[in-house]
């Protein structure tokens, strides 16, 4: 009668002890997943997040207006290539959702942690990099060109991790850019600057 007993017991033990053991941690943490990565960032020394852009990088300065410098981190991993895209939202043309395409680049590639002040106008960099025309029909950077009597304008640089290189040549359309990018997007990270031109 007692090896039953104590038979029963060591099961009961065994149920409770197999029971504790598959039950989480207390505080609902489990091994749970990882900590996410930290998300891409896009900075810019040229001038801070938010403010006002200088003449020297918008239409206030005429042909010798240069692009910004600009600098990310946080890479995503399985980043290929990037692109980049800035343009002015405060605008519609033709009464239509579209706007003013400053600048549009793609296939910058995967291991680039920036873009040196004044990038070159042109279809194609020596590094590969693609770019696409402008509002103004060239392919390259377009300075701001918020008239005086307009408000100021916020000009937004995109960014782009992909995990892609995108097949298509300098004659692209934003659209097609874009259409191209969507569904390989890994990371996107924006900077902001406002311009209008002075009275």
């Amino acid at each position: 009668m007692r090896s039953k007993v104590l038979g029963s017991s060591l099961a009961v033990l065994t149920v409770l002890a197999a029971s504790a053991l598959a039950q989480p941690p207390a505080g609902g943490g489990g091994r749970g997943r990882a900590p996410a990565p930290p998300a891409m960032r896009l900075m810019s020394s040229s001038f801070a997040d938010g403010s006002v852009i200088p003449d020297k990088y918008t239409q206030a300065a005429g042909p010798n207006a240069v692009s910004p410098e600009l600098t990310w981190t946080n890479v995503p991993m399985g980043t290929v290539t990037f692109a980049l895209l800035l343009h002015d939202p405060d605008v519609a043309i033709n009464k239509k959702l579209e706007d003013v395409t400053h600048w549009i680049a793609w296939n910058i590639p995967g291991t680039a942690t920036k873009l040196e002040e004044g990038v070159k106008v042109g279809a194609t960099l020596p590094d590969g990099t693609v770019q696409g025309k402008n509002r103004g029909g060239n392919n390259g950077y377009m300075g701001p060109g918020a008239p005086a009597t307009a408000p100021e304008h916020h000009y937004t640089f995109e960014l782009f991790a992909l995990d892609t290189k995108l097949d298509l040549g300098p004659d692209a359309s934003r659209e097609d850019v874009m259409k191209a990018l969507d569904g390989h997007i890994l990371g996107k990270a924006v900077w902001e600057g406002r311009f209008h031109r002075q009275q």
